[in-house]
C-alpha cells in the first residue's frame, strides 16, 4: 500500500503539466480554446488527493492476485498471470481514479474554474453518476494498456536479470517500465482520446452516454486517424517518464520497506 501510494503521488505530480497538454490536445474545442499553455496545473488538487489511494489499490490487488496464481519466471503461464493481475488491479483502482480524473480533466480544459467549483457543479447537475462518467471507457482503456505494459515490464526484468545473473536493481526496473509504458501508451491512444471526449462531453450529448465505439466512430468521421491519435506524443512522453518514475519508485520503496 505504501510503496504503490508513494509511487503514484510522485509520478502524477511530477508529470502533471504533460498530462494537461495531452488532455487539451484531445479536447473537442481544441488546444487553444481549452487553455493552451495557461494554467498548466489546473486540476492538480484532484490528482493530489486521488493519487495515493488509486495507486495503492492497484498494487495491493496486483500483488495479491499474482501471489495466488502461478507466476514463476519459468512458467509459460507467467504472462497470463500478470495480465489477469493487472486487469483486476485496474478495475479496482478505477473506482477511485475515475472521479478524480473527471474533475481533473474538466479543470484542465477550464483553467479559470477551481477544482472545488467543478466538483460541486458536477455533483449538483449530474449527481454521483456524473463523477463516474467514463468509468467503462477508462476501464476499457486501462485493461488493454495493462495487458501490454505489465507482462512486457515483467518480461524485460526477467530477461535483464537472466543476462546479468542477478535480480534487477530498482533503476533497471525503472528503465524496463519506461519502455513498457511508452509502447503501451502508443497503441492505446485512441481509447484514451475516446475516454477524454466522454468525460468532457456536455450532459445529454451523444458522447455523454459513455459508448466507447460511438465516440471512436465520431472521432474517425470528423478528424480521421490524426484525431484518434491526438496527443500521442505527450502521452508517450508522459507515460514513458511515468513508467520510469512509477515502477522504479515502487520497486525502490518496496525494497526499503520490506
Amino acid at each position: 500500500l505504501k510503496a504503490g501510494g508513494i509511487a503514484g503521488v510522485c509520478v502524477d505530480l511530477i508529470l502533471f503539466p504533460l498530462d494537461t497538454v495531452k488532455t487539451r490536445l484531445q479536447s473537442p474545442q481544441g488546444f487553444r480554446k481549452a487553455g493552451g499553455f495557461r494554467g498548466i496545473y489546473a486540476g492538480v488538487p484532484s490528482t493530489a488527493i486521488g493519487s495515493f489511494p488509486n495507486a495503492a489499490a492497484f498494487f495491493i490487488t496486483y500483488e495479491n492476485v499474482k501471489s495466488v496464481l502461478p507466476h514463476g519466471s519459468s512458467s509459460y503461464l507467467s504472462p497470463a498471470t500478470h495480465m489477469v493481475a493487472a486487469s483486476l488491479g485496474e478495475v479496482v483502482a478505477c473506482l477511485i481514479r475515475v472521479p478524480s480524473e473527471v474533475v481533473k480533466q474538466r479543470a484542465q480544459v477550464s483553467p479559470s474554474s477551481s477544482t472545488l467549483r467543478i466538483l460541486s457543479h458536477t455533483l449538483y447537475h449530474e449527481g454521483i453518476q456524473g463523477l463516474y462518467r467514463g468509468y467503462k471507457s477508462t476501464v476499457l482503456r486501462e485493461i488493454p494498456f495493462s495487458l501490454v505494459q505489465f507482462p512486457l515490464w515483467e518480461s524485460l526484468k526477467d530477461l535483464w536479470s537472466w543476462k546479468q545473473g542477478h535480480v534487477v536493481d530498482s533503476w533497471q526496473s525503472a528503465v524496463c517500465g519506461a519502455f513498457a509504458g511508452g509502447f503501451a501508451a502508443a497503441v492505446t491512444t485512441p481509447l484514451d482520446v475516446a475516454k477524454t471526449r466522454i468525460m468532457l462531453a456536455k450532459a445529454g450529448s451523444s458522447n455523454a452516454s459513455g459508448n466507447v465505439l460511438a465516440a471512436l466512430g465520431s472521432i474517425w468521421r470528423t478528424q480521421g486517424l490524426s484525431g484518434l491519435f491526438a496527443g500521442v506524443v505527450p502521452r508517450m512522453a508522459a507515460i514513458s517518464l511515468g513508467g520510469f518514475i512509477f515502477l522504479g519508485t515502487y520497486e525502490k520503496t518496496r525494497q526499503l520497506l520490506l
